[in-house]
C-alpha cells in the first residue's frame, strides 16, 4: 500500500519516475484502471481491513488527527483476524492510521501477530517523531531509529518472509507512508533525478516513489529466494490519489528554494494525470488509485477496466484463503473479484459507493457518476466517466432519469451511515456556515499534520 501516490506516477503509467519492480507486477499481472480507494487515508485503510464502507462505523470522514481518541471500532471483524482463524500467520510494517489513543486499536490488537511501524498519519522519515513525540515502535514497545522510513520498513519485511515457515500460510501488510508528506528522500535517491527533474519538491518526491519501488523489489526478491513466489498473491494499490498542490502538505519545499532551482510556480509533487481533482476530492483524481494483482502461473496478464475498489480485497483474500465471510450482523459490502480476474468476468458490483458522508457523496454505476453537494446551496454533478474520464463535463441536465436513479441509490446509502466520529471529535471545524474546506470536492486535505499537535500515545 503507497500512500498518496499520484496516478501517473508509475513508469508503467507513462511517468519520468523510475519504477522498474512495480512496473514488473503490472506487465506481468491483472492492471486494474477503475479501482477505487477512498479520498483519504484512514477511510481507505479501513475499507481495505474490513471489506465495508467506513460509513457503517464512523470513519467516513477525513482521518484521524494525532488529538483524537477513536479508532477504528474493535467489533469490526479485520482481514488478518479472519485470516489467522483459517491459520495464517500475520505481519504488518509500517503506517497504520486506524486508531493510536488506546491500545485496543493498535495492530497487535487487531489480528497482527507482528507490527513494525507508525501508529499516526504522518512522522518525520528519519526521526519517526510527530509533535515532539517518536511514534515507532516493534509489537508495543517504542524505539528511536534515525535511518530513513523506507529501507527499514523493507527490512523488516524482508525479515518476515525469510523467517516464515513455508508450510504456514502468511499474510503480509507492507504499509508505506511515503510518498506521503513530508516531502523527505535520502540523498542517494534524490541523486537519480538531479539532471532530470529541476522542481526541488518533486525531485523529492519522485525519490520518495522510486525508494518505494526499491522495497517492492526487494520483497518479491526475497520471495523468489524462499521458492515462495508461485504460490504468493502480490496485491500493490494505494489509498488514495496524489495531492493537487503541495500547499496542503507539509513539507513541501519553499519559494525561495524552488526560485533557487529556477522553478517560480507551486510545486505540484503528485499527478494524476488527466483525472480531475486529488487527495480529499470526490473526483477520480482523488479516489482512483493504480492497482495490481500479480500470481505467477495463476494470473494471467491482463488490463481490466471494470469498476472495483478498496472494499473487495477482504472477500476475495478470504475467498482465497478458505476463510469464512463476515457474520450476517456485519455483511461485506466488498465483492469477490476472483471471477473478473481469472475469467475476465464482469464487475460484480451494481453500483459503487465511493463514499457518503452528513454534506457530500458519491456514487458509480456502470459509465455514470453522481456527486453530490448536500449542503445549502447544494450541488449535484453527473459525468460520463467512458466519455469522459476527466470529468469536465457536467450532463447532469441533460441525464434527469440517471441523475434520479443514483440520487436514490447515494441516499439509501446514508441512511444507513452512523454519525462521523471525525464530526463528533472536531464540531469546531464546522462552524455557523459549515467550513467549505472540508464541503468542497475540489479541496485536498492533509492528516491534519500540525507540527504542534501531539499524539495521544500511550506508554508502552
Amino acid at each position: 500500500m503507497a500512500d498518496d501516490l499520484g496516478n501517473a506516477d508509475l513508469g508503467y503509467r507513462g511517468s519520468d519516475i523510475k519504477t522498474p519492480n512495480i512496473d514488473k507486477l503490472a506487465r506481468e499481472g491483472v492492471r486494474m484502471e477503475s479501482f477505487h480507494g477512498m479520498p483519504v487515508c484512514t477511510p481507505s485503510r479501513a475499507a481495505l481491513m474490513t471489506g465495508r464502507h467506513p460509513m457503517r462505523y464512523g470513519l467516513q470522514t477525513l482521518v484521524i488527527f494525532p488529538n483524537h481518541t477513536y479508532g477504528l471500532p474493535t467489533d469490526e471483524r479485520t482481514l488478518p483476524q479472519a485470516l489467522k482463524e483459517a491459520g495464517y500467520q500475520t505481519s504488518m510494517v509500517g503506517k497504520w492510521h486506524l486508531g493510536h489513543a488506546d491500545k485496543k486499536y493498535w495492530p497487535q490488537n487487531r489480528g497482527f501477530d507482528h507490527f513494525y511501524g507508525n501508529l499516526v498519519g504522518e512522522v518525520d522519515y528519519f526521526t519517526k517523531m510527530r509533535g515532539g513525540i517518536v511514534d515507532w515502535q516493534r509489537d508495543g514497545k517504542f524505539m528511536q531509529e534515525t535511518t530513513y522510513y523506507l529501507p527499514l520498513i523493507g527490512d523488516e519485511a524482508v525479515k518476515q518472509i525469510e523467517r516464515q515457515d513455508k508450510t504456514k500460510p502468511f499474510f503480509l501488510y507492507f504499509a508505506s507512508l511515503a510518498p506521503h508528506a513530508p516531502y523527505q528522500a535520502q540523498q542517494a535517491d534524490e541523486d537519480r533525478y538531479a539532471a532530470s527533474i529541476k522542481d526541488p519538491t518533486r525531485r523529492t518526491y519522485a525519490a520518495m516513489v522510486t525508494s518505494v519501488d526499491d522495497q517492492v523489489g526487494r520483497i518479491v526478491a526475497a520471495l523468489d529466494k524462499r521458492g515462495m513466489r508461485e504460490n504468493t498473491l502480490i496485491i500493490f494499490s494505494s489509498d488514495n490519489g496524489g495531492p493537487r498542490s503541495a500547499v496542503v502538505a507539509s513539507g513541501a519545499h519553499s519559494r525561495q528554494e524552488r526560485a533557487a532551482s529556477g522553478v517560480k510556480q507551486e510545486s505540484l509533487p503528485a499527478s494524476n494525470g488527466n483525472l480531475r481533482g486529488g487527495k480529499g476530492s470526490l473526483y477520480e483524481g482523488g479516489v482512483r488509485v493504480p492497482t495490481i494483482f500479480n500470481w505467477p502461473g495463476t494470473l494471467k496478464p491482463a488490463v481490466i477496466n471494470e469498476p472495483a475498489q478498496m472494499v473487495d480485497i477482504m472477500p476475495t483474500a478470504l475467498a482465497l484463503a478458505g476463510a469464512a465471510p463476515n457474520p450476517a450482523s456485519k455483511p461485506f459490502d466488498g465483492k469477490n473479484l476472483l471471477p473478473m480476474l481469472t475469467e475476465g468476468k464482469p464487475s460484480p458490483h451494481d453500483d459503487l459507493l465511493i463514499n457518503v458522508e452528513a454534506f457530500r457523496g458519491a456514487i458509480i454505476k456502470g459509465q455514470w457518476k453522481l456527486i453530490k453537494i448536500a449542503l445549502l446551496p447544494g450541488k449535484i454533478e453527473l459525468f460520463d466517466l467512458k466519455a469522459d474520464p476527466g470529468e469536465k463535463n457536467n450532463v447532469a441536465e441533460q441525464h434527469p432519469e440517471v441523475v434520479r436513479d443514483l440520487e436514490a441509490r447515494l441516499q439509501a446509502y446514508a441512511k444507513q451511515q452512523k454519525m462521523s466520529e471525525w464530526l463528533k471529535a472536531q464540531p469546531d471545524y464546522l462552524g455557523a456556515q459549515g467550513d467549505k474546506t472540508i464541503l468542497d470536492p475540489d479541496f485536498d486535505i492533509d492528516d491534519g499534520g500540525l507540527p504542534q499537535q501531539k499524539p495521544v500515545l500511550p506508554q508502552s
